[in-house]
């Protein structure tokens, strides 16, 4: 009897060890998986350099750097001017067909960057045109002397401004140009963002022009640390009247004051239902261009993060787009850091 329990108890025995060899090579393939997600985490290939405007529900618009770069600026020059966003849909259309937003060292004929402008055709000299601030400023000078521009078809009054041998071809450019107004007049708040790995500070680039509206800002030269002087001369030249420049609470900081721009009345087109917001409203959408036109920025002037809103973006996290913060900032002004965050440096 003894026997015959002793063979039994052997008998389980060895039924449950194969059961527990089975529960350590699960556990083993686990332990392999969570090595290989942890090593795949920390030596992954970093996402494209890029930006993109995430409309809600909707498919992202992308671009290369210098695209969102040149669009933030057209974006602040309208917007320093106090014209209807229909002017900037139109601009940026414009642009979008010309150029796909790049500043172009050469095109058709003689013309040149963002909208192939010709200085033949008495737009300006080939140093002037070159810069983005003084062409959208010309450009923008021959839209609002088209009476009626804001209620006409789009292409139409981008075609009375650029006499395009291809009049209908900025009619396609509609919805992203859209996209890209409601993201950087800060309508749509957060959604345009860039994707950057590192700091691309060019050479500065000399005054050709001869006029403020014209003068082409410096930029921090090749392996200058950003300098908050320069971020205030481009964000002066760019946005004028619409943000105030303050120092921030710490070496290397800025807090950006918005100020909304009244009407323009030699627009002549009165501001659509679109346009007409509170003045606290006003001064959050004005951030919210400021903070786009930062981020957008970011690369060229070496801006590490932007703060606005209670939303952070970012240089170190930037494919992460932006993100709440734990500890919002205030938000009545857009706080840069130049250089690379604090966890990077």
């Amino acid at each position: 009897m003894v026997a015959s329990e002793q063979e039994t108890y052997l008998d389980r025995g060895r039924r449950r060890h194969p059961l527990r060899w089975v529960l350590l090579a699960l556990l083993l393939v686990a332990a392999v998986l969570a090595a290989l997600v942890l090593w795949h985490r920390n030596h992954a290939a970093p996402s494209a350099e890029g930006c993109q405007v995430t409309p809600a529900g909707g498919k992202p618009v992308t671009m290369e750097v210098d695209q969102g770069a040149n669009a933030a600026t057209i974006a602040a020059v309208t917007l320093s001017r106090g014209l209807p966003e229909r002017a900037l849909v139109i601009a940026l259309a414009t642009g979008l067909q010309e150029s796909k937003l790049h500043n172009l060292e050469g095109g058709d004929r003689d013309s040149i960057g963002l909208f192939q402008q010709r200085p033949s055709q008495g737009w300006g000299t080939a140093q002037q045109i070159a810069d983005p601030v003084y062409s959208t400023n010309k450009f923008l000078d021959q839209l609002v002397a088209v009476p009626g521009y804001a209620r006409m078809r789009l292409t139409d009054a981008a075609q009375r401004v650029q006499k395009s041998g291809y009049p209908e071809a900025y009619a396609k450019h509609e919805g992203n140009a859209q996209l890209l107004a409601d993201a950087l007049t800060g309508r749509t708040p957060a959604t345009f963002t860039c994707t950057v790995h590192s700091f691309a500070l060019p050479e500065p680039v000399a005054d050709v022009s001869g006029s403020p509206a014209g003068s082409p800002g410096a930029s921090p030269s090749a392996g200058q640390q950003p300098s908050p002087q320069l971020v205030t001369e481009r964000l002066k030249r760019e946005f004028g009247r619409a943000v105030t420049t303050q120092a921030g609470s710490q070496p290397g900081t800025l807090a950006l004051v918005p100020a909304p721009v009244a009407p323009d009345p030699s627009a002549a087109e009165p501001a659509s239902a679109a346009d007409a917001l509170t003045a606290g409203d006003a001064k959050r959408q004005t951030g919210w261009a400021v903070a786009a036109w930062a981020v957008a920025h970011a690369q060229d002037l070496g801006i590490g993060s932007v703060h606005f809103d209670g939303k952070a973006w970012r240089l170190d996290r930037s494919d992460a787009g932006w993100t709440t913060q734990p500890d919002p900032a205030a938000t009545d002004r857009v706080q840069l850091t130049l250089g690379l965050p604090a966890a990077k440096r």
